[in-house]
């Protein structure tokens, strides 16, 4: 058994229901610590919608959300579903903005990690972080189905 996620009459992906399941439980979860809606609708009948302005924002903010932090277990946590949905907005036609992702994030940085011996731990340099996301998510896309 399969589901689907469309965007319109196209499948972005076709998973198997445990993946399908796995996954639209870390929307939630992403939803709710961003504070914004994902723009991934409801499984109805093994198919869902999602909405391409509204993924757009979610997808935005969830990657500059993984560029603010250096946290190992906050990026080990978070690395497979941030790739996953880069991979969604990428054949949904998503617009990233990676010149903006890639420079010093803007702000104070959100959940850093102070190593014992080393000072406050920064985000990767941008265009090497950016690269291996972007590598993650051409790997992660062969596998998974249209």
């Amino acid at each position: 058994m399969s589901q689907y996620f469309d965007m319109g009459d196209e499948t972005l992906w076709n998973p198997s229901n445990g993946a399908s399941r796995l996954f639209q439980r870390q929307v939630a979860a992403f939803e709710a610590e961003l504070g914004i809606p994902s723009g991934i609708g409801p499984m109805e009948n093994d198919e869902c919608q999602i909405d391409p302005v509204v993924f757009g924002t979610f997808a935005d903010a969830l990657l500059a959300q993984h560029r603010r932090t250096s946290h190992a277990v906050m990026l080990a946590l978070s690395e497979g579903f941030t790739t996953a949905v880069l991979v969604l907005a990428e054949r949904a036609g998503t617009r990233i903005d990676w010149a903006r992702l890639e420079a010093p994030p803007e702000g104070p940085l959100a959940d850093v990690q102070v190593p014992a011996a080393a000072g406050m731990s920064v985000p990767a340099e941008g265009g090497a972080w950016g690269a291996a996301l972007r590598e993650k998510a051409r790997e992660l896309g062969r596998r998974m189905p249209r």
